[in-house]
């Protein structure tokens, strides 16, 4: 295992073995996903039939999240209580029970053991003893909350409660943005080649938006010159950026030679990709809202979704993105968060940047564990404000898990 000592400049600097040691990845699972954390699982909306359900996952453990037939939210670990197989094959669907397909053990939606097959034999032959106890290996469950419509579960019973996690800071932020009940669009899966944090520092690092993506710059959608801020929670675990649609005028980029504002006279065939609607009211044409450990809320012109980071070893990440509008959104609406859904997800005119990105940073960094990334844009604290030429949320993610991790 890796020496794990932090460098001295604190949350100033991040060490690279934090992507590349295997013993951490592992306690990561224990201590973070397992451990007193809320982790997102679904919208509402994915489960809003009695007797529904959707597979997802905690970390690397595999969860079934269902919602009975009275209506009332459950979350479970999707292992059989027998032999360790997937209870629950389908990603999403309604079911009155679920039974593993192996040896036809079945449970309720809350996760419960109710039937063995033959568990008293065929003719007073074979069976299980009379005294014995399968319902002691049984699937683990999760405390299940919702809040504006998305649902989280934790393994743990220490935890306070999901609101109270997320903070005033941040909570506010997810109200702006769910304020009606959401209607599912679609989902997909997009693999990553790197740690999943290198995503989720990527997510809160608003200061390399409008340098690394050309489509945002040259289209003048985000630009750091724009008005916008940052939102960090006093932990540091969560964040919410956001950027004006006040349209950027000015030349900083141009005068200073940035490889993301190209002097080629590039022009949208179709400039109503980018036509927002204000529907929420308050002229906010970017939010980027992140919640510790693996959560994305995004507000990107009408496009909608959420994201779920999904570690899958030290070096691969499976991110999982959920589009959604609302239930009243008329054809229109419909057709504009479809069309501007485009603008992200792997090979999004902006967001496929970030997945190249990161990657080569898990490449680049093979031979150097010994050495540090540089985050030092805005200082060397962890707090909300004006400016995203900043890398506050991204000190904050590093106060967070060396906190969880006791590093």
């Amino acid at each position: 295992m890796l020496e794990r000592s932090w460098p001295a400049e604190g949350l100033t600097r991040v060490p690279y073995w934090v992507y590349q040691d295997v013993d951490l990845y592992r306690e990561e699972q224990r201590r973070i996903f397992h451990g007193p954390t809320w982790n997102y699982l679904c919208l509402e909306a994915e489960i809003a039939e009695p007797q529904s359900f959707v597979t997802t996952f905690v970390g690397e453990m595999p969860v079934v999240v269902t919602r009975d037939a009275a209506g009332a939210l459950h979350a479970f670990e999707n292992r059989c209580a027998h032999r360790g197989a997937l209870i629950c094959m389908q990603s999403r669907g309604k079911a009155e029970r679920f039974s593993c397909i192996y040896h036809n053990w079945t449970y309720d939606h809350a996760g419960n053991l109710t039937s063995v097959a033959f568990r008293k034999g065929i003719a007073g032959k074979g069976g299980m003893p009379a005294d014995a106890k399968p319902e002691t290996q049984a699937p683990k469950k999760l405390r299940v909350e919702s809040v504006h419509g998305l649902v989280f579960g934790t393994l743990s019973k220490e935890v306070s409660s999901l609101e109270s996690y997320i903070g005033p800071e941040i909570l506010p932020r997810i109200k702006r943005v769910m304020i009606k009940p959401p209607r599912l669009l679609g989902s997909y899966t997009q693999v990553l080649p790197n740690n999943w944090k290198l995503y989720m520092d990527n997510v809160k690092d608003t200061y390399h938006a409008s340098l690394l993506h050309v489509f945002f710059t040259r289209f003048r959608i985000n630009r750091l010159t724009q008005e916008g801020g940052v939102f960090v929670s006093p932990d540091g675990a969560h964040h919410c950026t956001y950027t004006k649609m006040i349209e950027d005028r000015g030349d900083a980029y141009e005068k200073d030679g940035m490889r993301s504002a190209s002097s080629q006279k590039f022009q949208l065939e179709a400039p109503e990709l980018l036509e927002q609607v204000d529907e929420l009211g308050d002229g906010v044409s970017i939010q980027i809202l992140s919640l510790f450990p693996g959560f994305v809320l995004h507000q990107i012109r009408n496009s909608l979704a959420a994201r779920q980071v999904v570690p899958k070893g030290i070096d691969r990440t499976e991110l999982h993105w959920t589009l959604f509008g609302f239930v009243d959104d008329d054809e229109p609406m419909t057709r504009r968060r479809l069309m501007q859904a485009n603008l992200v997800g792997p090979a999004g005119y902006i967001s496929m940047e970030d997945g190249a990105a990161t990657g080569f940073v898990q490449r680049g960094v093979a031979a150097s564990p010994d050495r540090a990334s540089v985050i030092e844009m805005g200082g060397s604290g962890v707090g909300s404000g004006d400016s995203r030429i900043t890398e506050t949320a991204v000190r904050g993610l590093w106060k967070a898990w060396r906190k969880y991790m006791d590093v």
